[in-house]
């Protein structure tokens, strides 16, 4: 234990690992975030019924993971995604129907000053704004809470709705990756990225 603290405090400066661990804890103190129509919240294994509704769906998963096939699967999916390290991974509850309509998420990534946002829908919700309402509270989160400097989300551009998500909650086009993998049909998929910056998000709210 010693040897493992004495390696702790010669890899990393006291600043960084408490800018590392005030990450973190934001995070760990945010599990639940509530928005007008929407509650935003971890995800448990009474989601499976409502979250195999659309993760078994062929068009909703495609650009996303591997449809489920059956509701064993969306159960593993639930343990492994979503239990084992349930920061920053939150459900999507319609507040209105007490029911799991997707689920949204934020990754931080390198020192922790950016975070990729992602996120998917039940079809049957869409088109209603629940989209656009859950990702402009993580974005708020993000900076105001985690004190992020960048929002950054990346998505296959035939994947059109999503686009017009990212871009109602401020964010802006960066560039296309092309033929970054094959998918699962054998064809190239394109990657898209958009973000918006801490500043961008501040200027906005103020306007």
């Amino acid at each position: 234990m010693v040897g493992l603290l004495k390696t702790l405090s010669t890899s990393h400066s006291k600043k960084g690992l408490s800018q590392m661990t005030s990450k973190w804890t934001r995070l760990a103190e945010n599990t639940h975030i509530e928005t007008e129509r929407l509650l935003l919240r971890p995800v448990t294994m009474e989601d499976a019924e409502a979250m195999f509704e659309y993760a078994s769906d062929e068009e909703t998963a495609y650009y996303v993971f591997e449809k489920h096939g059956t509701l064993a699967d969306t159960k593993d999916a639930i343990a492994h995604h979503f239990m084992q390290h349930p920061l920053g991974k939150y459900g999507i509850e319609l507040k209105s129907e007490n029911k799991l309509i997707g689920t949204i998420e934020i990754r931080l990534k390198g020192k922790h000053h950016r975070g990729e946002l992602g996120y998917v829908m039940n079809p049957g919700y869409q088109r209603k704004g629940y989209v656009t309402e859950a990702a402009a509270a993580i974005v708020r989160v993000g900076f105001e809470e985690f004190g992020l400097e960048r929002i950054y989300a990346m998505f296959d551009d035939r994947n059109e709705p999503s686009k017009k998500v990212l871009e109602r909650i401020g964010m802006q086009h960066e560039g296309v990756m092309r033929h970054v993998e094959k998918w699962k049909q054998g064809e190239w998929a394109n990657d898209v990225y958009y973000s918006i910056l801490k500043d961008e998000y501040f200027a906005q709210r103020n306007d």
